[in-house]
Formats: C-alpha cells, structure tokens, sequence
C-alpha cells in the first residue's frame, strides 16, 4: 500500500549553469548542462522514497522520449506510478533552469502535458489509503479533489503551491490543508488577510514559512517555532524546497506533532539538496543524520 501519494507536476528538466545570468541583449557562457527527471510532485516523491517511506504519484506525462525518462527514474527508486498518467500524442513538460554561479535558480518551460490529471480523472482507491497525500502546483480543481478525498479518509494533507499562489484560486484546497508551504512572498498572501485567503481559514492549520538561507518558521495552533537553517555555500536550490517538504512529512509520519524535530530535519535536507547540482538531490537518512551531527 502507498503510504503517500504525492500529487502535481511530473517534468523533464535541463539544468544549464551559468557563471552569472546575462543582461538584457547579453550573453552568458554555459558552463555545465545536465538532464533529469523534475517537477515538485516527482521531486518530493523521489524524496521520500529515499526516506524508505512507500510514495506514490499522480500527476501526468507525455507518451514522448522525455516522458519514458522521467517514468523510468521514478521507477527505478521505488516510486508507485500507479497514479501517473500517460497522455496519447502529448509531450512532457520541459523545464530550462539557468542556475547562476550563487546557485540562484531561473525557469523557463512549456506547460506540456503536466496538467493533464482532471478532478474526474483522479482514482479514489489509489489516494483514500493513503496515510497522507502532498498537493503541489496543479490545477486548482484537481487540488482541491485530492483534498477532499484525503480528508474524506481521514488522511493529512500538506500543500506546497509554489510560484503560482497569486495567479490561481486554492482557496478550498488551503481550507482542506493540515501543513501548508509557503515562501515569505507567499505568507504574506495567505496570512495577511489577502482577499482569496482570509485569515480564518488557515488559523488552525499548521504554516510552514520558508525563508530560503534563513531557515523556516513553523506556526502551529498552540505555539511556533524558529529554526535558523545552516551555513552552507549553495551551488544549485533548484529542488531544495521539495527536499525541505519531504523531510518534514517524512518526521510527521512517524512522530506526529514533533515540529521542531520536524523543522530541524527539513532544514538540513534543503541544505543539503542546495549543496548538489540537479532539482533530484534529496538526501538520505543517514545523509541528513551526520549533517547534523557534525552541526553540534
């Protein structure tokens, strides 16, 4: 049985780096290129695959060359493809990430066959067993859909909605949340009384305010949480937010309401993922436990 289902986009990335991004009508050299499997969805479902946690997909990928590639790096660490759908005649979304010399990350894509999952589509039996589902970007529909379903059964539920909150409608998904993700651009949305988003609907929720090399924030009902993050020289953040995530899922699994051990783990897995090059650099267990070791 797939004890997470994590649900959104399922990519091929081209990771170019770059010694710095150019100006306007300038020109950069390519220092490095490299191909893999992305997407916050598949990312964080790699993660937590490596965490030995049984994870599962839904989302949707094209019947081209880079959709096979991406299914198969799924299926080679473990990850239930059950849920993952193959669209007829559909290339695979393709995500060009221009990672400059601080590691600071710019995207550029096409939209491809990433949002092809409609609320209709999505398979109650393969989500209700689940012990917790995590939404990522995705249509606001299906979201909300997977939600509910999760809900319905009695399963958590965690949201990471990424670049796209202020252009899209998830305000029933939020209410449906138990741990939301969200970036400090992105709380000021959700928490300061932002029309879409009021205030009421999150105050019982638990908040994760990521604060890139800060470190995180965790507001829970009863009380929050600071974790300054670590001193590491990033070389690619690319993924680093989908680490975070899975390690602070992969804590509450199996120590409910733990936040601060929680918030710790997340902290080093993003640190760790910010150290490699590639949006698939989630850390082990054993990775993440000598980091922090050697932190103390």
């Amino acid at each position: 049985m797939v004890r997470v289902v994590a649900a959104g986009h399922v990519n091929w990335d081209v990771t170019l780096r770059v010694e710095a991004l150019p100006e306007p009508d300038g020109e950069a050299r390519i220092v490095s290129q490299r191909r893999s499997g992305g997407g916050s969805a598949a990312n964080a479902a790699v993660a937590l695959a490596g965490f030995g946690v049984d994870t599962g997909v839904v989302g949707s990928v094209g019947d081209d060359e880079n959709g096979l590639l991406a299914r198969r790096e799924l299926e080679r660490v473990g990850v239930d493809l059950r849920g993952l759908r193959v669209v007829e005649d559909a290339e695979t979304s393709v995500k060009y990430l221009v990672v400059d010399g601080d590691g600071e990350v710019m995207v550029l894509g096409n939209d491809g066959a990433n949002e092809a999952v409609a609320p209709g589509d999505v398979d109650p039996g393969y989500v209700r067993p689940a012990d917790h589902v995590h939404l990522t970007s995705q249509h606001p529909d299906t979201a909300a859909r997977l939600a509910d379903l999760a809900a319905d059964a009695g399963a958590t539920v965690s949201f990471d909605p990424g670049r796209r909150l202020d252009e899209r409608d998830y305000a029933a998904t939020i209410e449906a949340t138990d741990v939301l993700f969200v970036n400090d651009r992105e709380a000021l949305e959700v928490l300061e009384g932002d029309a879409a988003y009021p205030e009421s609907e999150v105050s019982d929720q638990v908040v994760v305010v990521k604060h890139g090399a800060e470190g995180a924030t965790v507001h829970t009902p009863a009380a929050s949480f600071e974790h300054p993050g670590f001193d590491v020289e990033p070389v690619d953040t690319t993924g680093a937010g989908d680490a975070f995530a899975a390690g602070f899922i992969a804590v509450l699994l199996d120590h409910p309401g733990d936040y601060e051990r929680a918030l710790e783990f997340a902290n080093a897995c993003g640190a760790l993922a910010a150290q490699s090059e590639g949006a698939r650099t989630a850390p082990s267990f054993p990775e993440v436990e000598a980091f922090l070791g050697e932190q103390f």
